[in-house]
């Protein structure tokens, strides 16, 4: 299984497979985490990356003891 790797420096976490990159986008400010963008390229969909990615973000915000909040639509389903 393909690692989920966060770019700090970039403020992302990607997933990198057959060439193509999955990405999510944060945010910081102050003690809180916005999650701004989330995206799959078209031949990876399907496969679970996204939630992935999702999963991953959560916890290491989860462990970084900030406010999560999203913007993504679909970073905001796992937050309800």
């Amino acid at each position: 299984m393909t690692e989920v790797l966060h770019q700090a420096d970039s403020q992302r976490f990607i997933i990198e497979q057959d060439g193509a990159t999955c990405v999510l986008d944060y945010r910081i400010s102050g003690d809180r985490v916005n999650f701004t963008h989330t995206f799959v390229p078209t031949e990876l969909r399907g496969k679970g990356l996204a939630e992935r990615l999702v999963r991953a973000a959560l916890t290491w915000a989860d462990d970084s003891g900030l406010r999560k909040e999203a913007s993504c639509w679909y970073v905001a389903k796992f937050l309800r």
